[in-house]
């Protein structure tokens, strides 16, 4: 026994220096540096499974983003990213400083951003790109800043989510600006997804709410959004049980990775993508989106929706949405098909008062579509002939929507709309006679 002990003690003695020696070769010490070049070494974790480093802007190869991504994965999944708004240009520079932190600046030493913390008279004694995808800035004694703390719009295991944290997403797939949906977890327990105005900020009606808000017993409220090591995305309560987000028994074992992204048409989904892959599984899988049919959830009084003003948002095979412009109406950015439409033709009432209005309009009748706010008029009892005769004569109307329970009259914006099998109206476009 005592000589088995021994062995043990003599072999883990042995082995201290190399332990010791893989650890000091992850961590990053003050002055370690970046260059965004196209073959930049980012700074890896132990396993290399992550990376932080400089990511190439696909439609700008002279500019780059500070990102943390999937290292080992083909596509280079990005899941953090600090500069977003302001891409770096080529020779920029990423530095571990001893008294601010992590500071990046472009080739003339101007600041674009650094780690958020205030060291004091404590400073930095090193960092760690960890295999759980965190990066962490730690002085002597302590933490002082880590990515799982300053999310963009990914959380990963181990990740957690406090009361008024957000994901925000990302202005297009692309376009790393800071985009129009948030992912929140509110003072009053629920978890929330939520539109924004640009540029203030200001969060309007969440267009799906978690209910883990219990207003006659608070300790059944939540109050951590928990992504656990295992793949399982959940709400704790405060009497610590689980509301689980993900479906129970279907996420695969510890060989997969996950993740949790606001997508940036507003679609928060869950999904993995296995560690070992071939040509036939190198691809991330869904596992839940939320909201299951976004094209369909609530709406509020301000904000045009999923979509633009005047544009119609139709449910994808994979379960996101697209957005398409009505006939006769184009996207007033050909480049952002996610953006407001606009007519092709003049409209109004100044248009109308030289001509009548059937010399100069038809309707077009759409199926199953609805903008279900704009209303200015609802006539009740009311055939489909006559909502449609209302409209038509009518130089406000720009879409009659007609169902059982009557017509509607709407003028422009029209905000959130939407086609599917869902809705249970039809709506009537007027259009100039071409």
């Amino acid at each position: 026994m005592v000589s088995a002990f021994s062995y043990f003690l003599s072999a883990s003695l042995l082995l201290l220096p190399f332990l010791v020696i893989a650890q000091s070769a992850n961590q990053i010490t003050p002055g370690s540096s970046i260059t965004a070049t196209h073959d930049s070494k980012p700074w890896l974790s132990p396993s290399n499974d992550f990376a932080l480093g400089f990511h190439q802007l696909e439609n700008n190869k002279d500019l780059f983003l500070l990102a943390i991504w999937y290292y080992k994965i083909p596509s280079q999944t990005i899941v953090w990213y600090a500069n977003g708004e302001k891409p770096a240009p080529r020779g920029s520079k990423v530095e571990l400083t001893a008294n601010r932190g992590l500071v990046l600046s472009d080739p003339n030493d101007q600041e674009i951003w650094k780690s958020d913390f205030v060291t004091g008279d404590v400073g930095v004694a090193y960092a760690v790109m960890n295999d759980t995808g965190n990066f962490v800035i730690y002085s002597d004694s302590q933490q002082l800043w880590e990515s799982f703390q300053n999310p963009t719009d990914t959380m990963l295991p181990t990740q957690v989510m406090e009361i008024n944290g957000v994901l925000s997403s990302r202005k297009k797939e692309n376009n790393f600006s800071k985009g129009r949906f948030q992912f929140r977890l509110l003072p009053d327990g629920n978890a929330v997804l939520n539109t924004i105005n640009l540029p203030s900020s200001l969060a309007y009606t969440a267009y799906y709410i978690s209910g883990t808000y219990d207003a006659e017993n608070s300790s059944n409220s939540g109050y951590r959004v928990i992504f656990d090591q295992d793949g399982y995305f959940s709400i704790l309560r405060r009497n610590n049980k689980t509301f689980f987000l993900s479906p129970q028994g279907i996420v695969p074992p510890a060989d997969h990775y996950h993740r949790a992204t606001l997508n940036f048409d507003g679609v928060l989904t869950l999904s993995y993508h296995p560690k070992k892959f071939n040509n036939s599984n190198g691809n991330w899988t869904v596992i839940k989106n939320f909201p299951d049919n976004i094209c369909v959830t609530a709406y509020g009084e301000v904000g045009s929706g999923t979509c633009g003003y005047n544009s119609i948002c139709t449910l994808k095979d994979d379960r996101r949405p697209a957005c398409k412009c009505p006939p006769n109406y184009s996207f007033s950015d050909p480049n952002d098909e996610y953006g407001n439409c606009q007519a092709d033709f003049m409209q109004g009432c100044e248009a109308d008062s030289h001509s009548s209005p059937e010399d100069l309009y038809q309707l077009v009748e759409m199926k199953n579509t609805d903008w279900p706010t704009a209303d200015y008029e609802w006539i009740k009892p009311c055939s489909l002939e006559e909502c449609k005769t209302q409209c038509l004569q009518d130089c406000l109307c720009t879409v009659a929507v007609f169902n059982e329970n009557g017509c509607w009259k709407k003028a422009l914006p029209l905000p959130f709309g939407r086609q599917d099998p869902d809705v249970k109206s039809n709506s009537y476009l007027k259009l100039m006679w071409l």
